[in-house]
């Protein structure tokens, strides 16, 4: 087993050379006023060539390493990306340290999105664990790795809200709710960042994209996106200013066009709101190519014109294109680009470069690396996608299965995929380096009590060759395990889908399952939410398990077979189907709110009837007014009961705050963890609001017929919202409820005078 080939004493030895690098290689924390005043210093050193190379990024890939050796002596460039490897790192920042005027040292970045070498599950599966410790310490272990390697700078986290599961991005996010997605937007960048800057495993992080990119119409990426201010302030943004909040070093303008104007020439969100409103002091990064897109946008007529609108919009470094190579000296001569707008723009990079030490110490200790793939990284990795996985069903009681059952099939295109299970956005982790369901399982029960038929070679596959062999699997056997879902390549970026359904013949395969009378348990392993109300139907018990990473099949037998109960909460929205998209549980209640009394199901309509009313409210003909699941919801091998819910007031003005204590009963024989939720609505605003929000969230855990009480604060500030005019916190009624997920729960009311 991979979690196994380092030996426990190799181990001791790799980690103790690795604290004493770090203990040895860390510098003091430098104070502000110290790196303005350097930063201030070696900017009236530098000529204009130097200060636009320091503009620049550059995937070097096409160049010989003479070429690039000669870019980092002459300045050229400030940071490369998709270099890495310590002598090969070393050896570029030992150029740019000893041989370049200026002695700059490089910014390396690259896309390190949930895990370097130890993978772990998409960020979206690390939201369904409600549980920003993990996911901080998972970033942590990620820039571990990543910086024993030279990188500096990763492109992560992405926290764009979506409502859109179409979207392939979807995977990167962290769902569809401002305030959970802001829990770990501010873990993602203290994990990313570590304690220190100067740390040699601290890497910078970067909040992107900024901004609205989630939003792209139709679930296309790339596609425009229209907001409302109301939604970019209440909802969009949010998470970034959790980042800004979080001391992230970097943020990154989007691909996409914003209410018309591309994001990467948008003064509004750029200058207006990200410098002058939240104070930002730190670099801003176009994405890749996205300054010269701007002409495939229609708002720029060519590279100069980009250039131009880039930098006045305050975009400090281009990534990938080279239109402040070509124009920006022209721009300044003609007078068009103030040069105050150059010296800005580098003292934000030079400032992220001060630090993080690499003035300092801008080189990898060759021992750093040993530490990857350690046995506590493969650890974490498990606890965190056992943490990640739903489940969605569970009647009656399939799951969990006894390690003494007599036989099991294990059927399905992701019970063996390891390169499948590791999701999108992974470059530097391996294939043979994930243990898979199939694997794990083998190990739990022994090959001789495992039947294994794949079914389907891969998920899109529509050939039921294999449906005879899967079938006469699962009738030798005591229960069926399938594992269902999409190929990692099916989301991500420039992954979106019109139809959200399993792809491939996976559902005929299911049904045909489900008639051997066997107990059915599907477990999906993909890339974003999917419609799969018809596989729930088939089956006796479905966990939602997303892309677990490297870990994913160790996690999934813990849960299987009982070692630990599904803990994991949806961090989005499940919708019936595509025509139901969008569909997000903060929602506004219409004027004509449907209910379950008024919706009129499609095929109980008459077929001769004259024009009369089908309730006229806000609902669909075949999909009703309910999703498939609501944002939130997961169970578990126990039930937990919820009552007592107890205010400390019924009432607070706009500077106080109230104190929300409600008991949880774990009503069971097995200890588990629970979520416990918060949730408000504002009955009456200045604009119509939400039917709910959430505004707080604990996992806690309990042992069987163990009751624990839960405390949350709710300070008034946590009330304000943007009206269209001004951040306001409105008198009036609300609605509060502490509950399981966003459809159920105790419920209470307080006023704000």
């Amino acid at each position: 087993m991979i979690y196994q080939l380092i030996k426990p004493s190799l181990f001791i030895i790799y980690l103790f050379a690795s604290l004493l690098c770090t203990s040895s290689c860390k510098q003091p924390e430098p104070k502000k006023n110290d790196i303005e005043s350097r930063v201030n210093n070696l900017l009236s050193e530098m000529t204009l060539d130097e200060k636009i190379g320091q503009m620049s990024q550059i995937d070097p890939g096409y160049m010989s390493v003479d070429q690039i050796n000669k870019t980092v002596r002459d300045g050229n460039y400030g940071s490369f990306l998709n270099v890495f490897g310590v002598a090969k790192i070393n050896a570029l920042q030992k150029i740019a340290m000893e041989e370049s005027r200026l002695k700059i040292p490089l910014l390396i970045g690259r896309d390190v999105i949930h895990g370097y070498r130890t993978i772990f599950p998409i960020p979206l599966g690390m939201a369904a664990t409600w549980n920003p410790e993990v996911v901080k310490k998972a970033f942590r272990i990620s820039s571990a790795e990543a910086s024993s390697q030279g990188i500096k700078w990763t492109f992560a986290p992405m926290i764009d809200i979506t409502w859109d599961p179409r979207w392939g991005r979807i995977a990167e996010g962290c769902g569809e709710d401002p305030y959970l997605a802001s829990a770990f937007s501010k873990a993602m960048v203290e994990g990313i960042q570590g304690e220190q800057l100067t740390d040699p495993t601290a890497v910078a992080a970067c909040a992107k994209h900024f901004v609205g990119y989630g939003f792209a119409e139709g679930g296309r990426d790339y596609n425009t996106t229209y907001i409302s201010e109301p939604v970019l302030r209440n909802v969009v943004l949010k998470p970034f200013k959790a980042a800004k909040e979080a001391g992230v070093l970097t943020f990154m303008s989007g691909f996409n066009d914003l209410n018309g104007v591309p994001t990467s020439g948008n003064e509004f969100t750029l200058r207006q709101v990200l410098r002058k409103e939240w104070k930002f002091d730190g670099m801003v990064v176009s994405d890749w190519g996205s300054v010269s897109e701007m002409i495939s946008h229609g708002y720029c007529a060519d590279e100069k014109e980009a250039a131009l609108k880039a930098i006045t919009a305050g975009v400090d470094m281009e990534m990938s294109s080279t239109t402040y190579v070509k124009h920006l000296k022209t721009l300044i001569a003609e007078g068009k680009v103030d040069q105050t707008m150059i010296d800005e723009a580098v003292k934000n990079i030079l400032r992220v470069k001060f630090k993080l030490g690499l003035f300092e110490n801008p080189y990898v200790d060759p021992e750093a690396e040993k530490q990857m793939l350690s046995p506590d990284f493969l650890d974490h990795a498990r606890t965190v996608a056992r943490q990640s996985a739903i489940l969605l069903k569970n009647d009656p009681n399939t799951l969990p299965l006894s390690a003494g059952i007599s036989s099991v099939a294990v059927i399905g295109p992701l019970a063996d995929a390891p390169r499948d299970q590791l999701g999108t956005w992974v470059f530097d982790g391996k294939a043979e380096n994930s243990v898979t369901p199939l694997t794990a399982i083998k190990e739990v029960l022994g090959d001789s009590k495992v039947n294994f038929a794949a079914g389907l070679k891969y998920s899109r596959d529509k050939s039921k060759t294999g449906f005879a062999a899967a079938i006469a699997a699962a009738k030798k056997s005591q229960a069926i395990l399938f594992f269902a879902g999409e190929e990692w390549i099916l989301s991500g970026e420039g992954q979106s889908r019109g139809e959200i359904n399993l792809p491939g013949v996976q559902e005929e395969l299911i049904e045909e399952l489900a008639k051997t009378g066997k107990p059915l348990i599907v477990v999906v392993m993909a890339g974003r939410p999917l419609a799969i109300g018809k596989v729930v139907e088939k089956s006796n018990a479905l966990l939602y398990a997303f892309h677990g990473g490297s870990m994913a099949g160790p996690a999934l037998a813990d849960l299987i077979f009982g070692k630990e109960s599904p803990s994991g909460k949806l961090p989005v929205t499940f919708v019936k189907g595509s025509g139901q998209i969008p569909f997000y549980y903060y929602h506004n209640n219409t004027g004509r709110p449907a209910n379950a009394k008024s919706w009129t199901p499609m095929d109980s309509i008459p077929v001769i009837n004259s024009q009369a009313s089908l309730g006229y409210k806000s609902f669909h003909l075949d999909y009703g007014f309910t999703p498939l699941f609501p944002f939130g919801y997961g169970l578990s091998y126990t039930t937990f009961k919820y009552s007592n819910i107890i205010l400390s007031s019924s009432e607070m003005d706009s500077k106080g705050s109230l104190t929300v204590k409600a008991s949880v009963l774990n009503d069971g024989n097995v200890d588990a963890d629970e979520i416990v939720q918060l949730y408000i609505r504002d009955r009456v605003g200045s604009i119509t609001r939400p039917v709910k929000e959430l505004k707080g969230f604990k996992r806690i855990h309990l042992k069987s017929r163990e009751t624990v009480g839960v405390t949350f604060e709710l300070p008034a500030s946590a009330l304000e919202f943007f009206n269209g005019k001004e951040n306001v916190i409105e008198p009036g009624e609300f609605d509060i409820w502490v509950g399981p997920n966003s459809d159920e729960g105790l419920h209470s009311v307080f006023i704000v005078k």
